[in-house]
């Protein structure tokens, strides 16, 4: 597999899914993050791209439907259907592109997904198989069902077309939101910031990734300068708790010549919880906890430095900032949870 996307593979994936994905709704934010007298945020433009109200309730519709639509034009879209191992999110999407396309979806879950995620796959008419406790247990199933079935192995981020599809929603904010800065993205395997990264790259504009603090795959890939295996611990790690990130993230992470640049930042489940909860009750927005750690950054303390990281993001003055929302499969019962301590 190819290392790399360019903004081709983005527009082509724009015009492979057009009139199959929601247009992403965008909506100004202002004063949201500077509750409590912080100020996190004063002085900055901020807008949420509201991907959470995309088909299956996350940005991996983008990507599914990619995927399979280049799979059927291409005549290699198996009578065994597809397979996919995913902690929820981007097994709802392939199974509902599946449904769209007429081929089976066999899908892979650890056995602690949420059951919201679970009851949605089987509405789609998904064979839910639930393996393990971690998302490297799923792959671990669903390639050997692959290998064994001769269905096609999809996957929840580590596929060009994957990245590809959904690098479109940047495409999409950049057409609604003009002189646009910078962009915060939530990452967990890697795939929504390749695509989102690669796309903001050619627009001039900064890609952020936000991840965990105990969830940091990317973060460490680009430490050691390749992708490497990480422990998962983390409240958002039902949808962020892949343990290494995709090459293609790696690469978008640093490209050559970049003069806009990207940034790599932490954020403490703390956080994550907070804005979760901010988001509702100023906005009535409810997403799950990793859709909530983009907008984690900017209630993160950019004070907290360490030697290997960087906590948060604090915009400049005047600095237009859009957060995706790229998630909203979760149980509202759950806005009560609070993180484990580390």
């Amino acid at each position: 597999m190819r290392h790399q996307l360019g903004y081709d593979d983005i527009k082509a994936a724009a015009e492979r899914i057009a009139g199959h994905v929601r247009p992403v709704a965008v909506a100004p934010a202002e004063g949201l993050g500077d509750t409590g007298g912080s100020g996190r945020t004063e002085g900055a433009e901020l807008w949420l791209a509201l991907e959470y109200l995309q088909h299956t309730g996350s940005f991996k519709a983008r990507g599914a439907q990619n995927f399979l639509r280049a799979h059927r034009e291409a005549g290699t879209l198996p009578d065994a259907g597809v397979t996919i191992a995913s902690g929820g999110n981007a097994g709802l999407a392939c199974a509902w592109a599946a449904l769209r396309q007429g081929v089976r979806a066999t899908v892979f879950l650890p056995a602690n997904a949420p059951q919201v995620k679970i009851a949605r796959l089987r509405s789609y008419g998904a064979d839910v198989r639930l393996v393990g406790t971690e998302y490297a247990e799923a792959l671990a199933a669903c390639e050997e069902f692959a290998a064994t079935s001769g269905a096609l192995a999809s996957h929840a981020y580590d596929h060009p077309l994957i990245a590809a599809g959904a690098g479109t929603l940047m495409e999409e904010i950049h057409a609604r939101v003009p002189g646009l800065d910078t962009v915060l993205v939530a990452v967990g395997g890697g795939g929504l910031f390749a695509g989102v990264a690669t796309a903001a790259r050619q627009h001039g504009i900064r890609a952020v990734s936000v991840e965990p603090e105990h969830s940091r795959a990317l973060h460490a890939a680009l430490a050691a300068g390749r992708p490497v295996d990480v422990t998962v611990d983390s409240v958002a790690g039902d949808s962020l708790g892949a343990r290494r990130a995709t090459a293609l993230a790696v690469d978008a992470a640093r490209p050559e010549g970049d003069a806009t640049g990207t940034r790599s930042v932490l954020v403490p489940d703390e956080a994550i919880v907070r804005a979760r909860r901010e988001l509702w009750e100023d906005r009535r927005i409810l997403v799950e906890h990793g859709a909530a750690t983009a907008f984690a950054a900017l209630l993160t303390d950019d004070g907290a430095d360490s030697t290997d990281a960087t906590y948060g993001y604090r915009p400049a003055d005047g600095e237009k900032v859009c957060v995706i929302l790229c998630g909203a499969n979760t149980d509202p019962a759950t806005l009560s949870t609070s993180p484990a301590p580390h």
